[in-house]
């Protein structure tokens, strides 16, 4: 029995001793400019900044509804969320990745964020069903290939940087697609390919350390999303490159699906918007009390 205990000691101190080896060839991979991201900062600290990133801008439009475009959306919701915590929550200030509608490139959103130390990362998008394609007759006759919108998807989803299956990073690749749009992205993200899933691998060790954080925050915002009766589509883990090298806890939350009418009508609307930004606001704030005890 005592040779069965010494061969277990044994393996976990070998197991401990590879998983520490592949941490720091991850984090020798990692370029220098992010190394904040993964290492060890204390929590225990009053929130005093928040950086608030409207997804998309300016050439990339994001998804696109019937009357709308995301990135429109995303920073209509953003500026009045930032007013919102600046009015109501003292001595904490608010930064944002974009103001106007320009396209900040995904990797810069995140050094933001570190560069001014945030205690919170949020993104905000708008999410799409995606389009089916159909055979139709067009007015002359003949049949054709329509692409048409999957108008049924409804409901909110908070997202939060780790590492799913690999059949399961949809949302992430549609996500990480802007990064191709960028001049240089290869050296910008070290290599990194956003229609790879094997290179989704390295975001699991470089986020671990505020997974927690981030999963408690995205929880309060679904929680809220949920007390306005909007359809929980829960808190899920995806491999995003704009949340993978924020040094903080941070989040990326779709506020409901363009590819829906009733739903965009909804989100371009004051009122929507208005409730929008109080369901995320309650969160931060809830948020803000609980690591602050």
């Amino acid at each position: 029995m005592k040779n069965y205990k010494r061969i277990n000691i044994l393996h976990s101190a070998s197991k401990t001793a590879l998983l520490l080896t592949v941490f720091i060839l991850i984090t020798a991979w990692v370029p220098s400019k992010y190394h904040d991201a993964v290492s060890p900062r204390g929590m225990e600290h009053k929130m005093k900044t928040i950086v608030l990133d409207a997804g998309h801008g300016g050439h990339d439009p994001g998804a696109v509804g019937r009357k709308s475009k995301e990135k429109d959306i995303a920073l209509q919701v953003v500026l009045k969320l930032g007013k919102r915590i600046e009015e109501s929550l003292p001595g904490v200030k608010v930064i944002y990745t974009r103001t106007t509608d320009v396209y900040p490139k995904l990797y810069e959103r995140p050094a933001l964020a570190n560069k001014h130390k945030a205690d919170l990362f949020i993104s905000v998008h708008c999410n799409s069903g995606g389009a089916t394609t159909r055979r139709v007759k067009n007015s002359k006759g003949r049949y054709i290939t329509r692409s048409v919108l999957n108008t049924s998807a409804k409901g909110t989803e908070t997202l939060v940087c780790g590492f799913n299956r690999l059949d399961q990073q949809d949302v992430a690749i549609r996500e990480n697609a802007s990064i191709l749009s960028e001049e240089n992205y290869q050296d910008n993200y070290n290599g990194f390919d956003p229609n790879d899933p094997s290179s989704y691998i390295v975001f699991k060790l470089m986020k671990r350390q505020f997974r927690d954080q981030s999963i408690k925050l995205a929880t309060y915002m679904q929680n809220e999303y949920s007390s306005a009766s909007r359809t929980n589509r829960g808190v899920k883990e995806q491999g995003l490159a704009v949340l993978a090298t924020a040094g903080m806890p941070s989040v990326l939350t779709e506020i409901g699906f363009i590819s829906n009418p009733s739903e965009e009508d909804f989100m371009m609307s004051s009122a929507g918007q208005k409730e929008i930004v109080e369901n995320l606001f309650n969160a931060i704030k809830t948020y803000k009390t609980s690591v602050e005890k």
